[in-house]
């Protein structure tokens, strides 16, 4: 039922515009544009606020060299705008721009496009490599992600067992705080300093640099973060005293200890919701509570989950079935806060049927719906076993209660005030009643339930630390559709690098086909050095074969065109994977011939 309420209100919500994670939404000048004089500045707009970097633009003329843009900035002041300045007297032809920013949900993001001057140029200039994050930091990086959400559910959600489960005793819940305050602590240092480099997709040294390591700890997720080191440090304090508290009676927190415990896991759960998809987009104080309350409802209840695993193994006193169904009461108020907070941040995520199974984020929401539907079984399960340890203890406890020991010197008695050796109900040497089988039965089946409930937990907040780095479906409708490069619709553009094996006999040509398809075709071949720049061969040769009806190898008779190599009436009769063999000509004895394979549609 609750599943089918939110698929029901992410239908309804369909309609909303676009939100959260930054996505290019247009272009000045626009995307394969061209235009009759050099403008002055390259201005990007986004769906939403953006932090600029040293290199947020990279400008390349159409001899493929580097243009100078100017200082980044927001145009006009407004923060969901990027602009560059370019220097004057650029030359006719098409200029390719590589951008990166970073949204105000900390997420980087980036992207290229094209614009001519007077005219494009004869063959599209080379595309700049994707400037995606550099390997190893954006792994290290995703890693400390998920350690955080881990270790922020482990320690909120064990404090709030201890302090509103009231165990009697407290002493394994000390393994899960410490676990969770020195990852998320730890966690959260590498983030910090993985930061800049994170941003800018640089190699994890690069944090070293003084300058960028500053322009990224004053943005805002950089300050979050450094907010939730100075509560992690705060919470150290509290904590610890609230797990050793036994005033007004054992196991119960003073209010003054609730209070402190509560604030700071409102602040903790702060620093997320102020830097990631919350704090951007439509309404951001709604979904900033939300977001807060969503992952307070996570840790009490995943976290109390731990706490709880850990208490029914290791207490030397069993906990009581008061402290099971105090916590079954927080959990199921803890789904029922989830449940409303989910629906609300699915539907500004999502918005419709169509994004559910045709983007990547409603791919990974699903995903969790799934997983969620079997936790919620698993809990279904824990509290239907928690009434029946109720119900199993409450005579047992009566009847021990009612039990009252034989007078001094009755038969079979022991030392005076101890019961009698063999009585039922006890253990010799004890003056606690041994607990009946029923209580320990039903708390043996609790204990496997509450660990699958647990491991399963695990997955959801794996899952929901992918989806917080998703881009959501609203602002993926909204992202600018880009052009295809250089104003040459349905084009092929192939990249083949080469290697003579002399001195300067390596490089790569760049092939466009166009536009493709069965019949005539254009080809313009460009061939760059190993420094990136262009550069003269004396032979650049070009055959088709198309090995499926042996037909071949087609000769494109290539003529060399001044920079560039070309011809307009390439004839390919037939549709099908046809093998594309260029030959590479360096000296009067070098060359060397790479094959790759295209596709030929009609």
């Amino acid at each position: 039922m609750l599943l089918g309420a939110v698929l029901v209100l992410l239908l309804l919500g369909g309609a909303a515009p676009a939100s959260a994670h930054a996505a290019l939404s247009g272009a000045d000048p626009e995307d394969g544009s061209v235009v009759a004089s050099a403008p002055r500045h390259i201005t990007l707009t986004f769906t939403e606020s953006v932090g600029l970097l040293e290199d947020s633009f990279r400008v390349y003329g159409p001899d493929n060299r580097r243009v100078d843009p100017g200082e980044p900035e927001h145009a006009d002041g407004a923060p969901d705008t990027a602009r560059a300045g370019l220097p004057d007297g650029l030359a006719e032809g098409t200029y390719t721009v590589a951008w990166r920013v970073v949204s105000a949900d900390s997420h980087p993001v980036s992207g290229a496009f094209t614009f001519s001057v007077g005219k494009p140029s004869p063959t599209p200039p080379a595309a700049p490599a994707e400037r995606a994050g550099h390997p190893v930091t954006a792994s290290l990086h995703d890693t400390a992600r998920h350690l955080a959400y881990i270790a922020a559910a482990l320690l909120v959600g064990a404090a709030a067992f201890a302090a509103l489960c009231r165990p009697p005793d407290t002493a394994p819940l000390r393994l899960p705080l410490l676990t969770g305050w020195w990852t998320l602590l730890t966690a959260t240092v590498v983030l910090l300093v993985l930061r800049a480099p994170y941003e800018a997709g640089t190699a994890p040294g690069t944090a070293l640099d003084a300058s960028a390591a500053a322009r990224a700890l004053t943005g805002r997720p950089g300050l979050a973060l450094l907010a939730r080191l100075a509560l992690l440090l705060l919470a150290a304090a509290v904590f610890r005293r609230t797990v050793r508290r036994r005033a007004p009676e054992p196991g119960r927190a003073s209010r003054a200890h609730l209070a402190a415990g509560a604030a700071l896991s409102v602040g903790l759960a702060l620093t997320w919701a102020a830097a990631e998809h919350a704090s951007a987009g439509i309404q951001v104080p709604l979904a900033m509570t939300s977001s807060v309350l969503h992952l307070l409802a996570m840790a009490c209840w995943l976290g109390g989950l731990t706490a709880l695993l850990l208490t029914l193994h290791r207490a030397q006193t069993p906990p009581p079935a008061a402290t099971v169904a105090r916590f079954s009461r927080l959990a199921f108020a803890s789904v029922t806060v989830l449940v409303v907070t989910g629906v609300y941040q699915s539907w500004r995520g999502l918005g419709s049927w169509a994004a559910l199974t045709g983007t990547s984020y409603g791919r990974t929401l699903t995903a969790k719906l799934v997983v969620t539907a079997v936790l919620l079984t698993a809990a279904a399960l824990s509290r239907r076993l928690t009434a029946r340890l109720v119900t199993a203890e409450a005579p047992a406890t009566a009847e021990a209660a009612e039990r009252v020991p034989e007078p001094v010197g009755a038969a079979g008695a022991g030392p005076v005030g101890e019961p009698g050796a063999g009585e039922p109900g006890t253990d010799p040497g004890s003056r606690s009643p041994r607990p009946p089988d029923g209580p320990d039965r039903h708390r043996r089946a609790l204990r496997l339930s509450v660990l699958a409930e647990a491991a399963v937990g695990v997955v959801v907040l794996l899952v929901t630390t992918v989806l917080t780095g998703t881009l959501p479906a609203r602002a993926e409708a909204g992202a600018a559709v880009a052009a295809p490069v250089a104003g040459l619709p349905g084009a092929s553009v192939v990249t083949i690098p080469y290697d003579v094996g002399v001195p300067g006999g390596t490089g790569r040509v760049q092939i466009t086909l166009d536009p493709g398809r069965v019949g005539e075709n254009g080809v313009q071949a460009v061939v760059f050095g190993a420094d990136g720049g262009l550069v003269a061969v004396p032979e650049l040769r070009l055959s088709f074969t198309l090995a499926a009806k042996d037909l071949g190898p087609v000769d494109a008779g290539l003529t060399d065109r001044g920079g560039y190599w070309a011809t307009h009436d390439l004839d390919l009769p037939l549709e099908g994977e046809w093998t594309m063999k260029a030959t590479i000509r360096v000296s009067e004895v070098d060359q060397v011939s790479e094959s790759r394979q295209v596709r030929i549609t009609r």
